[in-house]
């Protein structure tokens, strides 16, 4: 990509209506995620100057006979002291073809727990590997938790490949071992980039040191990535938000419910079934902005008005009446503990679910999993930090979900102890 090119302005209608990927960063302590995401905000030129100067003055304060890009992202100030990831950072940039949001994850294993809240929205994962080390733990774990979180794009970076000459046959073996790996992952689309970080190479523009390289830089990979399909446009979900109920004058009969579209496609003159009632009625307007819509998409957030004046409150879900999900109490999830304090079978929880509240019980613990080997532990129930686990749960009131590899909208969850209202796990319903 030209230089000029990525310095046309960009038009404000056209940045309103372009296409938006949200890709996350994960891998091991000192892979460079922080110093990449830098690198990719520097050379799109999406740094400010006073930015740029704070950048430069804390480098040389610390002594870096270079400018270090990482300190765009690493905020904090135990961060910066200990030169690695702890929170989850994001930032935003735009090229003239598409909009990001980036989360910056921690790569050490106590911070496992950050990478899962910043992966849990993303379309695309970036893994870093260092061309020294190859394909490690940390790999293993961050792949794998992408998997589970059903992210179907996925970019392995080997990363300092200055440190070993820009070699092919290094990056051909890391690449052949972490095929090996990802084979019994579900992501559809793997692509393996060779990068240098800290200098640049392959990250915006081909490197002249990797000329055996024959692939996408890994700017272009991001803004060419097809992810207009990840998105379920088939089975409609409508979880109810609010209900607005504006008794004025102008408005006085006026009854709507609002919420985001999580999935499928609403029109209006849809046969529509309202849960946990059963009650059938009709979509008579969807409104957005003081304007009437022909047809929504997901993730859009507007207001339905229906045509009969049924029992509809916030936590119900409005769905098609010949496509609707499963309503169950007793829910199976593969749950990834986000806690200190170990779970407890049998132990009573908060949850949320769309935007409903219930609360349930631990009703089962079927397995752990061994992350680096992909195995299932049964002769150690024991679920604490960072844990990943196979349970059943039973609610006090029913929840209306899909599959979370089906969708990961109505098919995700969120475990609150109750006693401190503290979230301590993320469910993903089988």
């Amino acid at each position: 990509m030209e230089i000029q090119e990525k310095e046309q302005p960009i038009d404000n209608a056209a940045y309103l209506n372009m296409d938006l990927l949200r890709f996350t960063t994960a891998g091991s302590v000192d892979d460079g995620k922080s110093t990449l995401i830098g690198r990719l905000l520097y050379d799109t030129k999406s740094i400010f100057e006073d930015q740029m100067e704070a950048i430069e003055e804390a480098s040389t304060k610390k002594g870096k006979g270079y400018v270090d890009l990482s300190l765009l992202t690493d905020g904090l100030r135990a961060e910066r002291e200990q030169g690695i990831t702890i929170d989850v950072a994001y930032r935003y940039f735009a090229t003239p073809k598409r909009k990001f949001i980036i989360a910056d994850t921690p790569g050490h294993i106590q911070y496992t727990r950050n990478m899962v809240t910043g992966a849990s929205t993303a379309n695309l994962a970036i893994i870093l590997v260092d061309a020294r080390h190859g394909v490690i733990e940390q790999t293993c774990r961050h792949s794998f938790i992408a998997s589970l979180l059903q992210i179907k794009h996925l970019v392995v970076c080997v990363n300092k490949m200055d440190l070993v000459s820009f070699s092919e046959e290094v990056f051909q073996k890391i690449k052949t071992d972490f095929e090996n790996f990802s084979a019994t992952l579900n992501i559809p689309d793997i692509q393996y980039i060779p990068i240098s970080a800290l200098l640049g190479d392959n990250v915006v523009e081909h490197s002249a040191n990797t000329p055996w390289y024959k692939g996408a830089s890994l700017l272009y990979t991001l803004e060419n990535v097809h992810i207009a399909n990840d998105r379920n446009h088939e089975d409609a979900r409508f979880p109810v938000q609010y209900v607005i109920r504006p008794q004025t004058e102008d408005f006085h009969d006026y009854r709507g419910y609002a919420g985001t579209v999580e999935s499928g496609i609403f029109k209006p003159g849809d046969d529509i079934v309202a849960l946990p009632s059963g009650f059938k009625s009709k979509i008579k307007t969807i409104d957005f902005n003081g304007k009437h819509l022909d047809i929504v998409h997901p993730p859009k957030s507007v207001t339905f008005t229906i045509e009969d004046n049924i029992d509809i409150s916030r936590g119900d879900m409005i769905v098609k009446e010949n496509n609707q999900p499963q309503v169950s109490q007793d829910v199976e999830l593969m749950v990834c503990w986000l806690s200190d304090k170990k779970l407890t079978l049998n132990g009573k929880y908060a949850i949320k679910h769309t935007t409903r509240e219930a609360r349930c019980v631990i009703k089962e613990i079927k397995y752990k999993v061994n992350i680096n080997t992909l195995e299932e532990i049964k002769d150690n129930f024991e679920i604490g930090l960072n844990d990943i686990a196979r349970i059943v749960i039973r609610t006090t009131t029913p929840l209306f979900f899909d599959s979370y590899s089906k969708n990961r909208a109505t098919g995700s969850l969120i475990i609150v102890d109750e006693g401190t209202n503290v979230t301590v796990g993320a469910g993903m319903i089988i």
